[in-house]
């Protein structure tokens, strides 16, 4: 176990894992015999249940618990992230949030434009302990979003790291990691919105993109007519 498993296991504000909707959660699909396959089973529930959307960011602390996103049916990295800790801690498993700057490759114009980079801080994933070391998670992209922006969905087999393809399908670069921040037992949240007040005022504002990231992307890419 972790040196400090309680804290790893503990239920927090952001990652509620003692919430009702995360705890059904994590009973319905933590399946397996082994803590390996219960990670790998709630790993791909979280990615492919919860649409991946950058276009709604709620930095207050409601809009960053796993339960919202639950609920919601979507969210970003960041609240993926913490869901999948939260289902983790749920079903058992010690879990923990990590953090890096990546510079991504394939976004959409319309985000593009809000931002004013293709940098984006403090992109997350979670970290779950087993068989005595951290293997990292990246559960954001789910598959028909992988789809249709022609990438490689990100698998997670409770041994290998899963972090994000440098290239996509095409061999087109996708996703470089410039920066890392560090992992922690709960979301530091009053650092990550220092960040984006300081660097994205326009995914905070009246300004933030509205419309759908999943057809701008496969408008984009070229998969769907215009």
């Amino acid at each position: 176990m972790p040196l400090d498993s309680v804290a790893f296991l503990a239920s927090t504000d952001a990652i509620n894992s003692d919430h009702p909707s995360v705890v059904a959660f994590a009973r319905t699909h933590a399946t397996g015999a082994t803590a390996q396959e219960q990670a790998v089973s709630i790993y791909r529930a979280v990615r492919d249940q919860l649409r991946y959307d950058p276009y709604r960011i709620d930095l207050s602390a409601h809009g960053m618990k796993a339960s919202t996103a639950l609920q919601q049916g979507h969210g970003w990295c960041v609240p993926k992230a913490v869901v999948l800790a939260a289902v983790a801690r749920a079903a058992g498993i010690p879990a923990r949030l990590g953090f890096a700057d990546v510079r991504n490759h394939l976004s959409t114009q319309r985000l593009r434009d809000t931002m004013k980079t293709d940098v984006f801080a403090w992109h997350g994933y979670t970290e779950l302990w087993l068989d005595g070391a951290w293997r990292k998670a990246t559960p954001a992209f789910n598959v028909e979003l992988c789809d249709k922006f022609g990438l490689l969905p990100l698998e997670f087999d409770g041994v290998h790291d899963s972090l994000y393809h440098p290239f996509d399908r095409a061999g087109q670069r996708h996703m470089e990691y410039v920066a890392e921040r560090g992992h922690f037992d709960d979301l530091p949240l009053a650092q990550i919105a220092a960040t984006f007040a300081e660097l994205y005022p326009g995914l905070l504002s009246g300004t933030a993109p509205a419309g759908d990231f999943a057809a701008d992307a496969a408008r984009e890419s070229g998969r769907v007519s215009a």
